[in-house]
């Protein structure tokens, strides 16, 4: 009588659950491109965004990736991309590497430019439903790229349509105003305290 009882609470639970999520959602019916921002001192921004690109190819929208910063890695997303969805994603390189790696402010400066001339161009690209600009936001935390002008073009000249991730850990708070999604991801452990380097198919 006591799994029969549980049974019947679970069941009108659920019921009640599932009537109040079904009000809640008669109202959300728009729909928009957003600014979507991952940010946080927490791994997985970059992973998120590339989970959506495959989402957006598995849908049959178009979409494109601008990887600032991290220009030397051989990254495993980059390989995938490239080699298997080339005509669904298209993979612009633009950095020499980590901040500390290249020593170089001019040349961070003008990669970041050459990626960001790039990424407008894919953003107003009408075919294109989503971008990922990858790092963008270590760009920004630097100064290679002018802010403003960053905020300014999302602001007036993206596609209504058209959903722009942007990654990164310090994104400004100016950009995390304009966002309509924010994710902080918080780091409650990692491996590299141990000692342990990056690795395949974890990190890169």
């Amino acid at each position: 009588m006591s799994e029969i009882t549980d049974a019947a609470r679970h069941r009108d639970k659920m019921q009640k659950i599932k009537a109040a999520r079904d009000r809640m959602m008669e109202g959300k019916t728009g729909e928009k491109g957003l600014i979507i921002v991952h940010t946080g001192p927490g791994k997985g921004k970059s992973s998120s965004g590339f989970g959506m690109i495959m989402r957006c190819i598995a849908h049959g929208m178009p979409c494109a990736v601008v990887q600032f910063i991290k220009g030397n890695w051989t990254t495993g997303e980059r390989e995938f991309l490239r080699t298997r969805f080339a005509g669904e994603c298209r993979f612009v390189v633009s950095g020499e590497g980590f901040t500390w790696e290249t020593q170089d402010r001019d040349r961070d400066i003008a990669a970041a430019r050459s990626g960001w001339e790039q990424a407008k161009a894919l953003i107003r690209d009408p075919e294109i439903r989503m971008v990922l600009l990858d790092e963008i936001n270590i760009a920004l935390r630097y100064d290679y790229l002018p802010l403003d002008e960053v905020l300014a073009f999302l602001r007036d000249e993206k596609p209504p349509m058209t959903h722009v991730v942007l990654t990164g850990r310090n994104a400004k708070p100016e950009l995390i105003e304009m966002a309509d999604l924010v994710t902080e991801m918080a780091q409650v452990k990692h491996p590299f305290r141990d000692g342990i380097k990056a690795q395949p198919g974890v990190e890169f």
